[in-house]
């Protein structure tokens, strides 16, 4: 499991070393750390070190520092740095006299060629969009065209909420210290490759989680010695009808691909679904499915009257149950529906929907919004993106990072609708359920689409190979 970390939680933790912290030891440390990853980027980019360009971009606060000190690693392995001061006033001294000493150059602006600019402008406690000044720095370092390597996290990046201001720094690499922060995640896009390097920092519990191919591989429900179709979680698929027979063959073909055991359909597309499936169990009503683990419901089965009692008679059997698409139009009319469930409920709203439920969409600050929403609903919340936020109503959350948006599509969400109820029926707590779902999803459609857009049915066709893929991981 990898965790994410507060701007407050890192402080404490380097405030907790003591003399490391007071003595300097730490920002050696990160300095050095910071100039490996230059360095690195170098090579890569240049083919070699000696003589390349590098130009700090240098605030008053702690990451000025630690790029200084870098800045003077780097000058004793023959590159050429230069640095601006933004607060020369407030400049490091003993690690600016560092750079001064090693060969390093003051300067007032970005030299006409730069193969690597060092983003440490702001520092944990920046807030706020860049200002002019260094807004027009970056301008021009992305006219040299020259690679970005942040420190700690981009400048002009909320440390705690993902928030991208504007202007803000866009970062080729970012090199951070001891644990990612919660912006590694929540703004991904704009922090290029993530390098966290250990300094000796003893970690609380993290604020948000993810988790790793393996944690995911390991934890999915695969048939033993002793399983039988029933024993591995029967999911009982609410979707569809005779205008969007669709969303029930891809939502019900997605849960079929996802585990071993048995899948069952009700709702008007039995015929879509059986010439789609033919291992399905159909049927026409909830009331005349059988027996289920876990319920799947609402992608295109109408918002009307008949939805609503749909839902009721779902909702009210008590079962693990996930809500998508029409199922949460109609929830959000009908919250009472919610009351007095204690089965998990996993909700799967993407911003259009997640406002029809809170009333706002969760544009700036995804994080505090969706842990709002489900404490307010007493359910777990995913929303979906591009980072996909999974909230438990305790405040928990888990996040997947997709790396790319090709699940943006007509469909997409059915067939995560599908794959994260059987997870559920399974006996997958709701919150790993959900993360889970998104993770093999998103590598589905990476997967499929090789590059070009892709329809949802390409998509569900790639989630057996995606699966298969990752359960590798086990071996």
């Amino acid at each position: 499991m990898i965790g994410y970390y507060t701007a407050a939680q890192i402080r404490a933790a380097e405030e907790a070393t003591g003399a490391l912290l007071t003595s300097g030891v730490l920002m050696a440390r990160a300095a050095n750390a910071l100039a490996g990853a230059v360095l690195s980027r170098l090579r890569t980019d240049t083919g070699g070190v000696y003589g390349r360009r590098v130009l700090l971009v240098v605030g008053a606060g702690n990451n000025g520092g630690d790029a200084l000190y870098a800045g003077a690693h780097l000058a004793r392995r023959g590159v050429a740095v230069a640095a601006i001061l933004l607060n020369p006033d407030r400049t490091h001294r003993d690690e600016l006299a560092a750079l001064r000493r090693a060969g390093g150059q003051i300067v007032s602006a970005v030299p006409s060629t730069v193969d690597v600019a060092v983003d440490a402008v702001v520092g944990l406690g920046g807030r706020g969009p860049l200002r002019p000044a260094a807004a027009q720095i970056f301008d021009d370092v992305a006219a040299r065209r020259a690679t970005v390597v942040s420190v700690d996290l981009p400048s002009g990046i909320d440390p705690d909420t993902g928030v991208v201001n504007e202007p803000s720094v866009r970062a080729d690499v970012s090199v951070t210290f001891g644990a990612p922060r919660i912006a590694h995640l929540l703004a991904a896009p704009r922090c290029g490759d993530l390098v966290v390097a250990d300094i000796g920092l003893d970690l609380p519990e993290p604020s948000l989680t993810t988790p790793s191919d393996a944690d995911v591989a390991h934890a999915w429900p695969l048939p033993g010695p002793h399983d039988d179709k029933y024993s591995q979680g029967v999911v009982g698929i609410v979707a569809g009808s005779r205008h969007y027979p669709g969303a029930a063959v891809l939502a019900t073909s997605a849960a079929v691909t996802a585990t071993s055991g048995l899948t069952r359909y009700a709702g008007p597309a039995t015929a879509e679904v059986l010439a789609a499936c033919p291992e399905v169990v159909a049927s026409p009503t909830v009331g005349t499915s059988g027996r289920v683990q876990a319920w799947a419901v609402g992608p295109g089965f109408g918002t009307g009257d008949k939805a609503h009692a749909i839902l009721a008679t779902v909702l009210s059997a008590d079962l693990p149950t996930v809500i998508d698409a029409d199922g949460i139009t109609v929830l959000a009319r009908h919250r009472e529906l919610l009351d007095g469930r204690t089965a998990p409920t996993l909700l799967t709203p993407h911003a259009g929907e997640f406002e029809r439920l809170a009333g706002r969409r969760p544009d700036a600050d995804r994080l505090s919004a969706v842990r709002a929403l489900a404490a307010d609903l007493g359910a777990t919340v995913l929303l979906k993106g591009r980072i996909t936020l999974v909230a438990d109503p305790d405040g928990q959350v888990s996040g997947n990072d997709a790396e790319s948006s090709w699940a943006a599509t007509a469909g997409a969400g059915d067939v995560l609708t599908g794959i994260a109820g059987a997870l559920l029926a399974a006996g997958l707590p709701a919150r790993f359920a959900g993360v889970a779902a998104a993770r093999v999803h998103a590598r589905a459609a990476e997967s499929a689409s090789g590059g070009a857009p892709i329809g949802a049915s390409r998509l569900r066709d790639a989630v057996a190979p995606a699966l298969r893929e990752l359960l590798r991981l086990r071996q």
